[in-house]
Formats: C-alpha cells, structure tokens, sequence
C-alpha cells in the first residue's frame, strides 16, 4: 500500500480514507498524540503485543474491533502469563 513511511496522522488519515474501519496497535500513545475526533477510524490499542500472549485473548481483540466507532479508543488489556516453552 506504500504506507511504510507514514506515522501516527498520516497513517490513521490513509488508513480511513482507504476505507478501513479499524486499526489495531501496541503503541500506547498514539490516541494522546492524535485526536481522533472527527476520523473515519476506531483505534484498538493493545496493551502488549507478543503474538503467544495476545493469541490466548484473540476474542478478547475481536469484540473490541467489532465495538470500536469512529474517532475512538479502546484499550484491549493483554495479561502477562507464563507461556511455559521449552
């Protein structure tokens, strides 16, 4: 999509404009640095963003896209738990 080089309004401008309804990130201050008043875009803002955390809280993530409104916010709580690897 040649967005590679945008950040933060930039991005959520080209993001709403291409249609998209939602962003979902780990960067907890994107919605104090932007106001997201007025955007055709929802932020949903993880709380952390390793994959074998977030994984077990997927439903979690999915029900916050799917309540996220235009020019809003919703932080998503990821709990550090132990993934028990070998």
């Amino acid at each position: 999509m040649g967005w590679a080089e945008f950040t933060n309004g930039k991005l959520l401008n080209a993001a709403g404009e291409a249609g998209f309804d939602v962003m979902v990130t780990v960067d907890q201050n994107i919605r104090y640095r932007q106001n997201l008043q007025g955007r055709k875009i929802a932020l949903v803002v993880l709380k952390r963003g390793r994959w074998a955390l977030v994984r077990p809280v997927m439903a979690t993530v999915v029900a916050a896209v799917n309540e996220a409104k235009a020019g809003s916010s919703i932080e998503v709580p990821i709990p550090e738990i132990e993934t028990g690897r070998v």
